[in-house]
């Protein structure tokens, strides 16, 4: 194999425009959602089909092997290489045309470039009443290259069909440079590859018409049924589910489904997850879209990690089956769901025509890959088994020999899967971070893929083969058609050239697995992990890959920067790969102090939302300080940690002479140099501090503190440093709106911080302290019973969150359960009424914070009640705290606001911006010259 400088050369020499070789770009790429870790030599970023033709051309005189990859979404290691990664997701990612002519067995057909997300591509044809049919839970940001690539089917494949039913034609690249153009229902064109193609189907017809087709998911190997002269010998469907192997996809034309107008789920309780299993076929005779099985360890991990609320109402049992029944008539679609409710021997059954709660019971299932990431145990689980296939008659009896293997291997999971298919989801508690978890694994891997040739299932029901299962292939296939496998694969890629390692001449399954190649670094940690058992380790790998952080369309706030960018390196994921690949330490060699983590993490926003929307609940924010801490400990810091990073202590001292700081910050020569001095971008304006602090104002207003007041009804207002100096008119208006709601309001003795911008600039040893006075000074609260209630989101955050990663005392969590958001205490105030807002529009800008810690729902109660009409903004503002003032993140600041919060105020220029985080208004006043308000003064009585 060349060297990664001789690939580079030729494909520079060869015009291809966007190609990396850099550390981290190899760090970030090397691994999909799987379990595996290969280091490619170079990524490739191709623009168009020639660009893929000169690159396959300089892998192939440089004799490198090319991966294709999508979104790098696969859990089956089936998406890296240890040669040129060719990523679609970044140019290749186009609709090209749709058109609405019915095509067989459809109602139109799309032609689309292979790093188009399903989504987009869904979106774009909705209009029109079409739909792809194939719909994976990775829908918002698998590409339908990465689809073509595995055969990937989703929840409504029993409706719609795997992909490849619904790819019509292809354009595909061969190993040699040959663009073959095919088409199903077509003849093929004059070849001599195809022609040897059929010299090896005729030699093993025996051998296809036994082993293959035998089942509808029957995914795993290459699907030589579709060769057969019976089926036409359509080349399209046989490369479908190649995992590009054989030849490299370059465009193709899908074939579109009406969508039906109406859509109910039947949720049906069953006494257990093999019941369930054993009712699933003869839901079928209601024509379903999907018959989706859930255990009740999923609902129940949901439950505990998101609240009682994430999951509505079930029916009675320990096991569901979804079902969604669809068509265009609603009184025959309710009459069709209700046989299927009370005739599918559930023990309990519900019909749910709402949308709104359907789609919350459908996101159960659809988070179910990333929420299995911890096992019931709370153990680490992984992907490697997670989905073979049975036939669906035989489902139960199978769903009963897995449990009894688990069992025996003392192995557990989350299971859930399209029973309609009779395919399983899992992951499972592999060890593989103790000694012996390798050969543990491989031995499951073993015992596991000879029950389900037992049952006459396949490995992979959908995923494909990869690097997890292309070695346990002898179990489910007979020598002669793993000799098969290797003439078709000599055929079309006679040199290896094509993602090699998967499906013929495979490494074992127990080869390059990610995790136990990890290392603990030696230094000790400054924040806890209570979640992860105190190691930094095991909090990083949370991240399993499933690339939730891609998607622009999932709503919440995870991953501003990447949707900014399209960097994978700016993806939470792809931070989380560069932190691996520190633990590591072979290829990303320097510790804490590296320059790829730092360069992955420089766009982190700290905005927390991926410890929210992340199924994994990953906490970048945290992992950033953290990095920040040990590698800055001992010498010196850029400025704005000196300053931006200890702002509160500088606005105190500030605040004796108002009109001197704001003339340093305002316009003119000083400003420049002031900003110049503290690492401020030049383009932003600083906010001006108030002439009179809130703490100020409430000594004068005759407020009480904590201790000193005998008032009944006492709320503790955490008075926040940005509320305390830079918006004093907040607490003003939360002092009058909390006593118009039966309360008294008192302050701390001192005056309060909680060390926000010390955390987030990693100065974690000074954060300590500072948080640790925080919950001193409100321990008598505490004790007494009074509700804390803070107004900024962050600093809240803090409290309810850090203080437990930094702290982890009893008192840290009694002050935490005991604080608020001004919307939690009012909506659980017997009696009170918000003011009329009827007639109000709101654009409301949650902060990201107050979205991934305490959650806006509260918020949006209150505003309904009060009858405003509000558009609630779901992306993050840019400006994040220090990060949109730094120089350097201006760029990236102002890309994140154009996302939604600015486009949003455009469009409504008469509404009232509601953003209860500082950031997000000085973002908005500062880029647009527009005003937002606190919550507390949009209800403020005197508001006129």
């Amino acid at each position: 194999m060349s060297v990664p400088g001789d690939v580079l050369a030729a494909l520079q020499r060869a015009g291809v425009r966007d190609v990396r070789a850099d550390t981290t770009t190899r760090a970030v790429y090397s691994t999909d959602a799987s379990l595996y870790r290969v280091v490619p030599q170079v990524v490739v970023f191709p623009h168009d089909a020639d660009e893929v033709a000169a690159t396959l051309a300089a892998c192939r005189s440089e004799g490198v092997p090319l991966t294709a990859r999508g979104a790098g979404t696969s859990v089956a290691g089936n998406a890296i290489g240890p040669g040129v990664v060719l990523d679609f997701s970044r140019y290749m990612n186009k609709v090209l045309s749709v058109s609405p002519d019915p095509v067989a067995g459809g109602a139109g057909s799309a032609v689309v470039q292979p790093g188009v997300v399903h989504a987009a591509l869904q979106k774009q044809v909705t209009a029109q009443g079409l739909r792809f049919g194939p719909d994976p839970s990775s829908h918002t940001r698998c590409t339908i290259g990465g689809m073509i690539g595995n055969n990937a089917c989703g929840n409504r494949a029993l409706a719609y069909g795997k992909t490849s039913d619904n790819v019509l034609a292809m354009t595909s690249l061969l190993a040699d440079g040959t663009s073959l153009r095919t088409a199903s229902g077509s003849s093929v064109p004059s070849l001599p590859l195809l022609d040897d193609l059929r010299g090896v189907v005729g030699d093993n017809l025996a051998t296809i018409r036994t082993e293959f087709g035998r089942f509808g998911r029957q995914v795993s190997g290459y699907a030589a049924q579709d060769l057969l002269p019976e089926n036409g010998f359509d080349v399209t469907r046989f490369l479908v589910g190649s995992e590009a192997t054989l030849a490299i996809c370059t465009e193709a034309t899908v074939r579109l489904v009406k969508d039906p107008a109406y859509r109910v789920l039947v949720a049906l309780g069953y006494p257990d997850i093999a019941a369930a299993g054993d009712a699933a076929p003869a839901v079928l005779q209601f024509a379903p879209t999907a018959i989706e099985g859930i255990d009740q360890r999923v609902v129940q991990t949901l439950t505990e990690r998101r609240g009682p609320g994430a999951v509505p109402a079930l029916p009675a049992g320990a096991a569901w089956l979804f079902v969604e029944i669809s068509g265009d008539d609603l009184d025959e679609v309710l009459s069709r769901a209700g046989t299927a409710a009370t005739g599918s021997g559930a023990i309990d059954g519900l019909v749910v025509s709402d949308p709104a709660t359907a789609a919350a019971l459908w996101r159960v299932r659809e988070d179910g890959a990333g929420l299995a990431g911890r096992s019931p145990r709370g153990r680490p689980a992984h992907a490697g088994w997670e989905d073979a296939a049975v036939p669906p008659e035989r489902l139960g009896d199978y769903l009963r020999d897995f449990d009894a293997l688990l069992l025996q291997h003392d192995l557990t999971g989350l299971p859930y899967g399209h029973f309609g298919d009779g395919c399983l989801h899992i992951r499972i508690d592999f060890p593989l971070d103790h000694p012996g978890g390798a050969t543990g694994f491989g031995d499951f891997l073993d015992e596991s893929a000879a029950l389900v040739a037992s049952y006459g299932g396949s490995l992979s029901g959908e995923h494909g083969d990869g690097r997890a299962r292309s070695g346990l292939l002898p179990a489910m296939y007979s020598p002669s058609a793993i000799a098969l496998f290797g003439a078709i694969k000599r055929v079309w890629d006679p040199s290896g050239l094509l993602n090699p390692g998967v499906l013929v001449d495979p490494d074992a399954p127990t080869d390059q697995l990610r995790i136990p190649a990890a290392r603990k670094p030696l230094e000790l940690l400054a924040l806890r992990y209570p979640h992860d058992d105190g190691d930094f380790s095991q909090a990083v790998h949370r991240c399993t890959g499933v690339g939730k952080c891609r998607a622009d369309n999932a709503g919440g706030v995870m991953c501003p920067s990447y949707l900014a960018t399209r960097e994978e390196k700016d993806s939470t994921r792809g931070r989380a790969r560069a932190l691996q690949e520190m633990l590591n330490g072979t290829l990303v060699t320097g510790g804490w102090r590296a320059p790829e983590v730092h360069e992955a993490l420089d766009l982190c926003l700290s905005c927390k939302g991926c410890l929210s929307d992340c199924p994994t609940g990953i906490d970048m924010a945290s992992y950033k300080s953290e990095v920040l801490h040990q590698s800055y400990a001992g010498r010196r810091r850029p400025m704005s940690h000196y300053v931006l990073g200890q702002l509160p202590k500088w606005l105190r001292m500030g605040a004796r002479m108002p009109r001197v700081v704001n003339a340093l910050l305002s316009a003119g020569d000083k400003a420049s140099f002031t900003k110049k001095l503290v690492g401020v971008d030049p383009r932003r304006s600083l906010p001006a501090v108030a002439p009179q602090t809130f703490r100020q104002w409430a000594a004068s207003a005759g407020i009480g503190t904590l201790g000193s007041s005998a008032a009944p009804n006492q709320v503790a207002l955490f008075v926040d440093s940005f509320t305390d100096h830079f918006a004093p008119q907040v607490g003003q208006a939360a002092v009058r709106v909390l006593r118009s709601a039966g309360y008294e309001p008192v302050l701390s003795a001192r005056n309060g911080c909680c060390g926000l911008t010390w955390i987030s600039t990693g100065q974690l040893d000074a954060a300590k302290k500072i948080l640790g006075g925080l919950v001193e000074d409100f321990e008598p609260a505490v004790a007494q019973g009074i509700p804390i209630v803070g107004l900024e989101p962050s600093c809240t955050g803090v409290v309810r969150s850090d203080a437990a990663e930094l702290l982890g005392t009893p008192e840290a969590a009694s002050v935490a359960a005991a604080t608020r958001t001004l919307a939690e205490l009012l909506t659980a105030t017997t009696g009170w009424e918000p003011p009329s807002l009827e007639g109000t529009a709101v654009v409301a800008q949650p902060h990201c914070h107050h979205h991934a810690v305490m959650g806006w729902s509260p918020d949006a109660s209150l505003l309904a009640a009060a009858g405003a009409s509000v558009t609630r903004l779901s992306g993050c503002c840019g400006l994040a705290g220090n990060f949109g003032v730094e120089k350097g993140h201006y760029e990236v600041s102002v890309a994140v606001a154009e996302q939604q919060l600015l486009p949003a105020l455009r469009s409504q220029e008469d509404a009232v911006l509601l953003a209860d985080g500082f950031s997000c208004r000085t973002q908005a006043d500062d880029l647009l010259s527009r005003q937002g308000i606190h919550l507390a003064e949009l209800l403020d009585p005197d508001r006129p």
